[in-house]
């Protein structure tokens, strides 16, 4: 009752951007985010970060715009509503902000060492003529990323 008494106070875009998020959240992307949460969680990242690493997969630029569709904006290029969205987005368990000066530099440092690129792979595997190395390069690249993403958050929070 109390749900439906506050969603009455908030206008028809601001209640379909709560419908947007609660469906975003239910759904198969949104579980996938939150079974990796816990392995993201001591980067500093919640599910909402890890559905955009995942699709980022296809590409690095691809992150703003699933963060976009994550936070409702009509566009990925609005990026000043989509800033502002991220700057106010809050953990439902702590209350604290998503996205502090630890969680930035955590991201950025993964970015900077993870290979976060599927057609790299693809050519990787095509040249060598195996899985070897582009599993060794996804996996090492990928351990030594969350290594680094993990000391930063923690030295800067």
């Amino acid at each position: 009752a109390l749900e439906t008494a506050a969603a009455q106070n908030l206008s028809l875009h601001e209640r379909d951007n709560l419908l947007a998020a609660n469906r975003l959240e239910a759904s198969f992307a949104g579980q996938i985010g939150r079974f990796m949460e816990p392995a993201i969680q001591p980067l500093g990242f919640d599910w909402k970060i890890g559905i955009a690493l995942l699709t980022s997969f296809a590409a690095r630029e691809v992150f703003v715009g699933t963060m976009a569709t994550i936070y409702s904006v009509g566009s990925a290029d609005d990026y000043t509503t989509l800033r502002q969205k991220m700057a106010q987005a809050r953990n439902p368990r702590t209350g604290q902000p998503v996205f502090t000066v630890a969680t930035s530099f955590s991201l950025i440092i993964f970015y900077v060492l993870a290979l976060q690129c599927m057609s790299t792979l693809a050519v990787v595997r095509r040249e060598t003529g195996s899985w070897k190395w582009p599993l060794v390069q996804f996996f090492f690249m990928g351990g030594l990323a969350w290594l680094g993403s993990f000391v930063t958050y923690q030295l800067l929070s």
